[in-house]
């Protein structure tokens, strides 16, 4: 294992052979990382899930989150990424998964094998993503959701419901289907042409009533 300056390693952290951890790295306590894994500058593996649960009073008690955050063989992590710990069991990060810089996985989170996701995106607590599933960036992905195999998330998409077919491209917020969304972004590009053929149709009307 390499580690540069200013990197942190808590108790009961295990890590394989032919690790990098970059300047600056946080790896919190119990987290596993196995082989060839490089994680780069500012990026948190294993800090607390966000559960909170609501009081009486309006306030809020912190959920002690126990479980840990477990990276498989051949992951690259990219800088100021945070991995958040599980609430329990494991937040799983699968072989050959790839993540850009300044993305959120939260707790519970499971990434299958050779996904890649690009920067600024955020996935929701417990959601299960697949293998082979492409995350453009700056994509949203609600919590408790299954997202299948093969899967191609355009940038900027908000996906708030599962998906059932693998190998399906899917794009807009909400997300739809590739081709759904392309139709409905001509539709809506005709609507300034539509707004003023309705206009002089309304005139056209106006003028008949009065004739009458």
């Amino acid at each position: 294992m390499q580690h540069l300056s200013n990197s942190y390693i808590a108790d009961n952290v295990t890590m394989g052979n032919n690790v990098i951890l970059f300047s600056g790295v946080k790896v919190y306590f119990d987290c596993k990382i196995g082989n060839n894994v490089i994680i780069h500058s500012g990026a948190v593996i294993g800090s607390d899930g966000f559960g909170f649960a609501p009081t009486g009073d309006g306030s809020y008690k912190k959920i002690s989150q126990i479980g840990n955050v477990v990276i498989e063989d051949e992951v690259e992590i990219g800088s100021n990424t945070t991995i958040d710990r599980a609430t329990m069991g494991s937040t799983i990060i699968r072989r050959g998964v790839k993540l850009d810089n300044l993305i959120q996985i939260a707790h519970n989170v499971e990434i299958g094998e050779n996904t890649v996701v690009a920067a600024q995106s955020g996935i929701s607590g417990s959601t299960k993503i697949g293998e082979n599933v492409i995350v453009g960036g700056q994509v949203g992905i609600v919590g408790h959701l299954n997202v299948p195999n093969g899967t191609q998330l355009q940038a900027q998409s908000g996906l708030s419901r599962s998906i059932k077919e693998e190998g399906q491209k899917w794009a807009g917020s909400p997300a739809t289907p590739y081709s759904a969304h392309m139709r409905a972004q001509v539709a809506l590009n005709r609507l300034p042409e539509l707004e003023k053929k309705v206009l002089e149709l309304e005139k056209i009307i106006a003028e008949i009533k009065k004739v009458h």
